[in-house]
């Protein structure tokens, strides 16, 4: 469909149960429709309004369980949410891909260039490039288009808005040029590898994951090069729950090191054992070795170990629970999760400004608001942020409440667990 028709054609509702297959409720399709038109709009007046086009959709993602273990190899649960970043996309015939982003300079990749280039190191044009020369590298076709996007991932919140973006211009190419053929599982390969090679930023697997492959996912990375990967179908929709993420606030610019420390002190301990992660080393091996250990590492390096062990028996606990549907089962791991983060991986605040702890009472309020009902952990990195919760639904108007009358209003974002990862709306 041309702009114009594709504008009429979604206020006519003729596309409402492709939107409810991503959104899921009615309620969530007829906020959407506004701010499908306005980048339809921007499409047009930027490109034409004669254009052929169609819409793609890739999701933020959240971390359920698994807090700081996959560096070091371990064991993560995490689900695509809700809030996500939408492209309108029409092919063109230039070789160049052009990507408007709202609030963004255009991003403009000659296809007949998909070099890296460390000079530019940490501008978004290289996202794509990246992404477009890792589809070309498997075999896939690659071509030019024009794209507006825009996102509703809040940036900074933990939520990846950044690998949204990466598995969006994937999902775009997948669809566009390759009958939606591309695996999700290679496609969030592929945005790694233009976040790390072409943008210049070291980073895991599991936020493009999350966001390629949707719903709840479950991911070990014994094997860096080859993680294990399964997809956890539970429906979320039927759970009575909604997840809430709270933005208590705080600044993220000086805590690199405290970031820093939680892998550090981990890898030091499987150093002090002769291997590089602890993943390489059992459970029973580490505890038999801790007598020796305290001469050779600090008293947190260790208990950030055993957390480790333990989170890693979490993740697969929880997936247990999703898969027999038994939430409240799962819900009872996420509150030993954030224990777990709080007392032993010590990252809920940090040590440089210990009477600031703003996620320590998000969390302490949750439980006074939550306890026997719902669960609650931090988000994240942690040390300053975000803390999750999963909500009764006949709690939620009170507890977002609470938290924005602590932390302010429109801090407390409700969620759902989204049922797919990129695709095509439209």
């Amino acid at each position: 469909m041309k702009v114009k028709e594709l504008i009429n054609a979604i206020n006519a509702n003729v596309f409402d149960e492709n939107l409810k297959a991503v959104y899921v409720s009615d309620k969530a399709v007829e906020q959407q429709k506004p701010r499908y038109v306005e980048t339809l709009n921007t499409f047009g007046e930027l490109f034409g309004f004669d254009r052929e086009v169609c819409i793609m959709s890739a999701p933020g993602r959240t971390e359920v369980c698994g807090n700081h273990t996959d560096h070091n190899n371990g064991k993560v649960l995490a689900a695509s949410i809700n809030l996500d970043a939408i492209a309108v996309v029409s092919k063109n015939e230039d070789n160049i891909i052009r990507v408007k982003s709202k609030g963004h300079k255009m991003n403009v990749v000659d296809l007949s260039d998909l070099t890296p280039n460390e000079e530019k190191y940490g501008d978004s044009t290289t996202l794509v490039q990246g992404v477009a020369a890792g589809i070309k590298e498997l075999g896939f076709e690659v071509k030019g288009f024009d794209a507006c996007t825009t996102s509703d991932v809040m940036g900074g919140s933990g939520l990846s808005s950044s690998a949204a973006y990466e598995v969006l211009i994937g999902t775009v190419i997948s669809y566009l040029y390759n009958n939606g053929n591309i695996d999700e599982v290679d496609i969030a390969k592929v945005a790694q590898y233009a976040e790390n090679v072409f943008f210049g930023k070291p980073c895991g697997l599991l936020d493009q994951m999350a966001s390629s492959v949707g719903t709840f996912v479950t991911i070990d990375f014994k094997s860096t090069k080859e993680p294990v990967i399964k997809k956890v179908n539970f429906d979320f929709s039927k759970s009575g729950h909604s997840l809430c993420i709270v933005d208590t606030g705080g600044n993220h610019s000086d805590l690199t090191d405290d970031y820093a420390a939680v892998r550090g002190e981990m890898e030091a301990v499987a150093k002090a054992m002769g291997k590089n992660v602890l993943r390489e080393i059992s459970y029973d091996a580490f505890m038999a070795a801790i007598p020796e250990l305290q001469s050779k590492v600090n008293d947190r390096a260790l208990l950030r170990a055993i957390h480790f062990y333990n989170e890693n028996k979490r993740v697969d606990r929880a997936v247990e629970c999703l898969e027999n549907g038994d939430f409240e089962g799962f819900k009872s791991i996420i509150i030993e999760s954030g224990l777990s983060s709080f007392t032993l991986n010590q990252n809920v605040f940090t040590p440089k400004n210990p009477t600031e702890q703003k996620l320590s009472l998000a969390l302490a309020v949750s439980e006074e608001i939550l306890k026997g009902k719902g669960a609650w952990r931090v988000h994240g990195g942690g040390f300053a942020g975000t803390i999750q919760a999963f909500v009764p639904n006949d709690m939620l108007a009170t507890y977002k409440k609470a938290m924005e009358d602590i932390f302010g209003e429109g801090k407390c974002y409700v969620l759902i667990i989204r049922p797919v990862g990129g695709t095509q709306v439209i």
